[in-house]
């Protein structure tokens, strides 16, 4: 019996080799995509055509991911952005769709709190013969490969060693574990004269704030980052520039109000691949934690994270970064609104802290000497940076590393 199933098992992994032409599901957002760019990147391996079904979000930065051979969006009715559906016609539709595209296998990523078998049902209605993904539960025929999820109940991992090691269950492996994107030159000229009209000079020091986030319980306080342009501008003699997409534009000017010192602002005036541009020139992004930030990352940029503690597996994956936060009892509440209303995992971490952190990365050893607030750093990869007032501290401990990644 065991020699059985061991022979099926090769027999798949060898299918698995030879699929030429995988779908790839991620129904996410810009930072989930990015962070799933390592592991496309090892099924691509030879000449594998790779396609990617997304959101209308994720597809606007799938095109700019190098690798992908072709985008198809898709919002489904379990997803929670999804606008009430009258029929399933769009679901009966996008089966049909898939069967046409003759795909030999399909991988579908998912987050552990995310149900991947409505995607596995439409794969295999579509006659995908092979289709993979993490499973909390057993999903007998909608999957020919089940990977039983160990999260949370076993340790949460960053969110790109989770889907690489879902290829890896099927034998895909890759030794460049960087994200992934590419960046057009001529959105890289536009940026630059973006720049050279708001008088920014790139000789100088400078660095990008995004102050905005979709999720409210991700909002660092608009006090805090006008606390800490200013001391930029000010103590350090940095340029500071604001992103932000048109709905955040009085969120930024009342940030800039608040600093009554110069700065400059491209809120509204550039398109994703504009503001990946940006990012690729900038010697410095400070953000929440955020799409920008994974743009960053997938450029090589560094990041100060201000990491709302709703979840620990998104921190800025291969580039240097802090990632500052204040840790709380409340801690991991995976929700959109701080369930407590207090907001203390971002509202505690201290503007000195933001700036001793982004003189760090601006200039390594040679920033300006500002008060020392009491740090603890966790170091596990990527470094997490606990931000503690010991005034508001809460009373339970500071956690280990291996305890933050739990």
């Amino acid at each position: 019996m065991m020699q059985d199933v061991s022979s099926q098992e090769m027999s798949l992994q060898e299918q698995w080799q030879q699929a030429k032409r995988i779908l790839c599901i991620r129904l996410d957002a810009i930072g989930d995509v990015l962070m799933t760019t390592p592991a496309i990147k090892a099924l691509k391996s030879g000449d594998r055509h790779m396609t990617l079904l997304t959101s209308r979000s994720g597809a606007e930065v799938a095109a700019l991911v190098p690798g992908i051979d072709r985008v198809m969006t898709y919002d489904p009715p379990w997803m929670k952005a999804t606008a009430p559906r009258v029929n399933s016609r769009p679901e009966l539709a996008m089966v049909e769709i898939l069967r046409e595209g003759n795909f030999d296998a399909a991988v579908l990523f998912t987050v552990f709190s995310q149900n991947p078998l409505p995607s596995a049902l439409l794969c295999y209605l579509a006659d995908i013969p092979l289709r993979l993904a993490h499973c909390h539960e057993n999903p007998y025929q909608l999957l020919t490969n089940w990977v039983l999820d160990p999260e949370p109940s076993s340790g949460i991992r960053h969110e790109v060693r989770r889907q690489l090691d879902l290829v890896a269950s099927v034998g895909f492996h890759i030794n460049d574990e960087r994200l992934s994107l590419r960046v057009p030159e001529s959105d890289r000229q536009q940026v630059f004269n973006h720049l050279h009209t708001l008088g920014l000079n790139v000789e100088q020091p400078w660095v990008v704030i995004h102050p905005g986030a979709t999720a409210l319980s991700r909002h660092y306080p608009a006090e805090g980052f006008a606390a800490v342009a200013r001391r930029l501008v000010l103590d350090a003699n940095c340029q500071v520039v604001f992103t932000g997409t048109e709905p955040e534009r009085s969120l930024v000017e009342s940030i800039q109000a608040a600093m009554d010192t110069k700065s400059f602002s491209l809120v509204g005036a550039l398109h994703l691949a504009e503001m990946a541009a940006l990012l690729t020139i900038a010697p410095l992004l400070i953000a929440n934690n955020t799409g920008p930030a994974h743009l960053a990352a997938a450029v090589g940029t560094p990041v100060v994270d201000l990491y709302a503690l709703t979840n620990p597996q998104h921190t800025p994956w291969g580039v240097p970064n802090r990632v500052l936060f204040h840790d709380v009892p409340c801690k991991f509440c995976y929700k959109s609104v701080c369930p407590e209303g207090h907001h203390h995992c971002l509202q505690l971490v201290t503007s000195d802290t933001v700036f001793k952190a982004a003189c760090e990365l601006l200039d390594h050893g040679n920033a300006p000497t500002i008060a020392q607030d009491p740090m603890a750093t966790v170091l596990t990869p990527p470094a997490l940076t606990i931000a503690l007032d010991m005034e508001h501290s809460p009373s339970t401990r500071v956690s280990s590393a291996r305890e933050v990644w739990r």
